[in-house]
């Protein structure tokens, strides 16, 4: 008869492995993937190194995961701010700013994840991510095309210049380091949301108050 595993050991399997990822993204949002190797993650997951390896074969798959499960949560997130949001518009920049203000509250981590040159092997994923995010903003683009909202434009082309915009004025090379406090996080939020409502054609989105109804994390 076959061995069947029970819901307890399944369990503690699931959180063996959510310990692994866990342990994995600390030590990439502290020192970015290129940190992120199978025994520096062992040891602060307080496991053995083979453990991690009967779980994640190798250190790419291991990123991989680091990767999906970031990506999964980034863009659930942006859909709940959106969802809850009043009005197309008010949907789209709430999806823009809630992106903007995860990612600045734990930049090198969101850099890492979306950006950071560590293996050819990855960047298919990355890519994906941003094509999926991408994709959010072009369905929210298009809901406020659709009732008159925004003026006439390709959403295909304006949906992937907005995360372009969002990346390098937030996470790229060039962008400011921005303080910790939350005023000045506030502020870095509302500036690249109402650069993005302005790109889009939202001319007088911050006398609308767009920014102001935005509800960041």
């Amino acid at each position: 008869m076959p061995y069947r595993r029970t819901e307890n050991v399944v369990r503690r399997l699931a959180e063996r492995e959510q310990t692994i990822l866990d342990a994995a993204q600390s030590i990439a949002a502290e020192g970015g993937m290129g940190a992120v190797q199978i025994a520096a993650v062992a040891q602060r997951a307080d496991i053995a190194a083979g453990t991690v390896y009967r779980y994640f074969p190798s250190k790419t798959d291991l990123i991989a995961d680091v990767i999906s499960v970031a990506a999964e949560r980034e863009l659930a997130a942006m859909r709940a701010a959106a969802d809850t949001a009043p009005g197309p518009l008010s949907a789209l920049a709430a999806c823009i700013a809630t992106f903007a203000a995860r990612a600045l509250h734990e930049r090198r981590f969101a850099w890492a994840v979306i950006a950071e040159p560590v293996d050819a092997n990855i960047d298919g994923l990355r890519l994906a991510f941003r094509r999926r995010l991408a994709t959010e903003l072009e369905t929210r683009i298009r809901t406020a095309l659709a009732g008159d909202h925004l003026p006439d434009q390709d959403a295909r082309i304006s949906a992937p210049a907005i995360v372009g915009a969002l990346m390098e004025g937030l996470l790229g090379p060039l962008a400011p380091r921005v303080p910790a406090d939350p005023g000045a996080v506030r502020e870095a939020v509302q500036t690249i949301t109402l650069l993005a409502l302005r790109a889009l054609g939202v001319v007088d989105a911050h006398a609308r108050g767009l920014v102001a109804q935005c509800v960041l994390p």
